[in-house]
């Protein structure tokens, strides 16, 4: 590309830089051409999923969830109403880098304070533009999630470095995200319930539904059962979180001890690794569910519509001591399940999602039923 046809971008303090040519490169041997954005990068890497949403964008980015990840957006045109930092899902990204058809040159949004462009610089955050998306993904939809990398580098620098980096399966990704310290979310009022919540990655629109319902105290990934039960919490919960269940035994384990002592509602990894504590197994899907339109059957038979983010899933045959409750309608995999024994339950999915889907919402609901009379909620299938 000469410098003279070379599209221009706004960069910091609103300067313009010119895009640089890059690749992005699979571990598969797959090539793809771009330009690079966001935080120069000569190789970034790690494992490349698609997400299906149409907005959302600084939700998705800031979704600790995607730890060791780098997300391709199948919506082309990312970045063309700016940054809002009140709809950040936690302070920085966690995510290894972004992969966009076109990043937007200029923001439109009264709410906006910044440019993505911006916010990827702010963050060290590399990005690559201009990529055939629509191919990436259906070779990924195929093929299935790959580790990969891109940058300025060679394709042979980057071939190797993709082919480098390791499978999440077996990584405790969950350390590097959770919160190293106890803290209470707001300074408002006392609630009608205590909630103590495990920090496993957890968005602030998870913390602003349970801040409606309770004071809410949330905990570090490796707290013991037993420092959670001190604090005499009306509930548990468990959030969502990056990479494989089976590699943090020790959440599993003190959850294991709570089941019978509180009310315990789980999301997303959460789900996972209440249903490791109930005695299930786990598996990786082929490619994730990563997007903001599933459909999934809830109990009544109704069908709702589903935000949804995670590369495993709960083998819905191995559940001995729970019962299915939700499904998803694409591919048949388990969407959430209630305990028989004790009051608990779990959903794979996002019914606190920003910007939405709502559908979900009355999950939280179900939880305050239980935590108000699990006997009662239990035996209702938690719907009180």
């Amino acid at each position: 590309m000469s410098e003279a046809n070379a599209p221009e971008r706004r960069g910091a303090g609103d300067a313009v830089t010119e895009l640089v040519d890059a690749l992005l490169v699979l571990a598969d041997g797959e090539v793809f051409e771009g330009q690079a954005a966001g935080w120069p990068a000569e190789v970034a890497t790690g494992e490349v999923v698609f997400n299906t949403v149409l907005s959302g964008y600084q939700e998705v980015i800031t979704d600790p969830s995607y730890a060791g990840q780098m997300i391709c957006f199948t919506y082309p045109h990312i970045g063309n109403y700016g940054i809002t930092p009140d709809d950040f899902e936690s302070a920085r990204p966690f995510c290894r880098g972004v992969i966009v058809r076109d990043l937007a040159r200029r923001r439109s949004n009264w709410r906006a304070s910044g440019d993505l462009h911006d916010f990827l610089l702010r963050h060290r955050l590399p990005a690559i533009t201009g990529i055939d998306t629509r191919r990436l993904t259906r070779h990924l939809r195929d093929a299935g999630s790959l580790p990969g990398a891109f940058g300025t580098g060679g394709e042979a620098m980057l071939l190797a470095a993709a082919r480098a980096e390791p499978d999440t399966r077996g990584i405790d990704l969950v350390a590097t995200v959770s919160t190293p310290e106890p803290y209470v979310v707001g300074d408002g009022p006392p609630r009608r319930f205590r909630v103590v919540a495990y920090d496993f990655g957890i968005k602030r629109a998870m913390l602003r539904q349970l801040s409606d319902l309770a004071t809410v105290e949330v905990v570090p990934a490796s707290t013991p059962a037993s420092d959670v039960l001190a604090r005499h919490p009306d509930g548990v919960f468990l959030s969502n979180g990056p990479g494989d269940p089976a590699a943090v035994p020790y959440a599993s384990a003190a959850i294991g001890d709570l089941l019978g002592a509180v009310p315990v509602f789980g999301i997303c990894l959460g789900h996972q690794l209440l249903a490791t504590a109930l005695g299930a197994t786990t598996f990786k899907l082929k490619f994730g569910h990563h997007g903001g339109n599933h459909p999934v059957r809830r109990p009544d038979g109704a069908v709702e519509i589903t935000s949804q983010n995670h590369n495993y899933a709960v083998d819905a045959e191995s559940l001995t001591s729970a019962d299915a409750t939700h499904v998803n309608l694409n591919d048949g995999v388990l969407e959430g399940l209630r305990a028989r024994d004790v009051p608990a339950f779990s959903v794979q999915y996002h019914p606190e999602a920003g910007p939405g889907p709502h559908d979900a919402r009355y999950l939280f609901e179900w939880f305050a039923a239980l935590m108000k009379d699990p006997r009662r909620a239990v035996s209702a299938g938690g719907a009180g």
